[in-house]
């Protein structure tokens, strides 16, 4: 079986690509995040006429995921268990299905903008309710959580931790926070790259900053044991950035055995 991840960046911008890269990538199962669309909005007609069912969870302009496959989409979740609020509203950004056996959950975690911003603590009390639906669902069966997490788990993971002094996405709170999903039972499955020598998966738009690889690995997929052991080959599909229309992420792409 082949599960990807992938931060589109809006599908409706991206549909192209993302129609390409299906039938090129043919993964059995791909999570995405940042749909920037309601559900009902999702371009069902044209992912469906490549043989996916989709399950979309969008509430407007921002957020927004979904899980796309071919091998059935059963027990469907929109959302995680005690999920907060941000400024009294519900965010779109977990979705959960079982698929061909194996659980796997699209996340998109908040961005937290800066520390002192209460979208920062928003974000620490959103990775405590993703715990807290780890531990419900994570059994014997294979159990993933793929997507955007806005964390690199550590200094190798962003192209220079000096220039991220102070900054989301590198504190000791976040990692903490990655932390206590692999005390709860995950590990954090590492692709390789297929370029330089680290896997970047996010490049900013900005600067250069792909062409010079000014990159951060913060698009990780978080297995159980059943899941990480099945795992036979993992890769980022650095390609899928380049060119125009480019999502600023690449897909993440795990092949497993199950």
């Amino acid at each position: 079986m082949r599960i990807a991840t992938w931060n589109v960046n809006s599908v409706g911008a991206r549909l192209p690509r993302l129609l390409a890269w299906l039938e090129s990538a043919a993964p059995d199962v791909l999570c995405l995040q940042e749909l920037k669309c309601t559900t009902e909005a999702f371009p069902l007609a044209e992912v469906s006429a490549l043989g996916y069912e989709v399950a979309a969870y969008g509430l407007g302009r921002w957020n927004g995921v979904a899980i796309l496959s071919k091998v059935g989409i059963e027990n469907v979740q929109r959302g995680l268990t005690d999920e907060p609020t941000y400024e009294d509203a519900v965010e779109s950004r977990a979705i959960g299905a079982t698929c061909g056996g194996v659980r796997v959950w699209s996340v998109y975690v908040p961005n937290g903008r800066d520390v002192e911003h209460d979208h920062y603590a928003y974000k620490l009390r959103w990775l405590e309710a993703l715990r807290g639906t780890v531990i419900a669902e994570s059994g014997d069966t294979p159990f993933a959580v793929l997507g955007d997490f806005n964390i690199a788990p550590a200094d190798e993971d962003v192209w220079d931790i000096g220039k991220f002094a102070e900054s989301t996405h590198v504190t000791e709170p976040e990692r903490k926070a990655l932390a206590t999903l692999r005390d709860a039972g995950l590990s954090d499955v590492v692709p390789r790259p297929l370029k330089y020598d680290h896997p970047f998966t996010y490049w900013d738009y900005r600067a250069l900053a792909f062409p010079n690889n000014n990159g951060m690995r913060i698009d990780l997929v978080y297995g159980n044991g059943k899941f990480a052991s099945a795992v036979t080959d993992s890769y980022v599909d650095r390609n899928e950035r380049k060119g125009k229309g480019a999502s600023d992420h690449a897909p993440v792409v795990v092949d497993l055995t199950v």
